[in-house]
C-alpha cells in the first residue's frame, strides 16, 4: 500500500474507532461550542471522499456536488457502513490516475473551471480536510460524548506530530 493510501486508511480507521464508541443519541447531539453535531462533521468529511470516489469513476471531481445527506449525518450505523465502503474503495484503488477538478468560486454563477489534478493529489486533500474536521469533531466528542477514548493524534496533522516529536527530542 502506498503512503497516501495508508494515511487515508489510518484516518478513516481513527474515525471508525471514534464513531463506534459514540452512542446514537450523542452522535446527533448538537455541540454548543461548534453549533453542529458529530454526525454533521462526519457526514461532511465522508462526502468529500464519496465525491472523489465518484469522480475517479468518470474522471472529474466536483466537491460542490456533495449530497449533504441527512441520513449519513443522523444514522450512526449508516455512517459506519459508509466509512467501511470508503476504506474498501481506497484499498482497491492503489494506482494514481489523472483527473479534472471542477471548481466554481463565483457566488452568482454555477460556472466552473476545470483544473488538471490526479487521484493521489485529491486523496491527499481529503486526508488534510478530514484531519481538520477531526479536530472539530474532537471538540464535539469531548463535549457531547466525553466517555469516548481518542488517540492522542486524532485531528492532528502528521507534520504537527513530527514537529512536536522533534521539539521533545531537542529538549531532552
Amino acid at each position: 500500500m502506498n503512503q497516501i493510501s495508508y494515511a487515508a486508511q489510518h484516518i478513516l480507521t481513527q474515525l471508525t474507532h471514534a464513531i463506534t464508541q459514540v452512542s446514537d443519541k450523542d452522535f446527533n447531539r448538537r455541540s454548543e461550542t461548534l453549533n453542529a453535531t458529530i454526525g454533521q462533521h462526519l457526514r461532511h468529511t465522508l462526502e468529500f471522499f464519496i465525491c472523489l470516489e465518484k469522480g475517479y469513476q468518470v474522471g472529474v471531481v466536483n466537491y460542490d456536488l456533495r449530497e449533504h445527506s441527512k441520513t449519513i449525518e443522523s444514522d450512526r450505523a449508516l455512517a459506519l457502513i459508509t466509512l467501511h465502503e470508503i476504506q474498501h474503495f481506497i484499498a482497491s484503488h492503489p494506482v494514481d490516475k489523472i483527473l479534472l477538478l471542477e471548481v466554481g468560486y463565483l457566488p452568482t454563477s454555477n460556472n466552473t473551471v476545470a483544473i488538471q489534478t490526479n487521484y493521489f493529489r485529491e486523496l491527499t486533500y481529503n486526508i488534510e480536510h478530514a484531519v481538520h474536521h477531526m479536530a472539530l469533531m474532537k471538540i464535539g466528542i469531548r463535549e457531547a460524548a466525553p466517555y469516548v477514548t481518542l488517540p492522542e493524534e486524532f485531528g492532528i496533522a502528521i507534520s504537527t506530530l513530527r514537529y512536536r516529536e522533534s521539539s521533545v527530542t531537542e529538549h531532552e
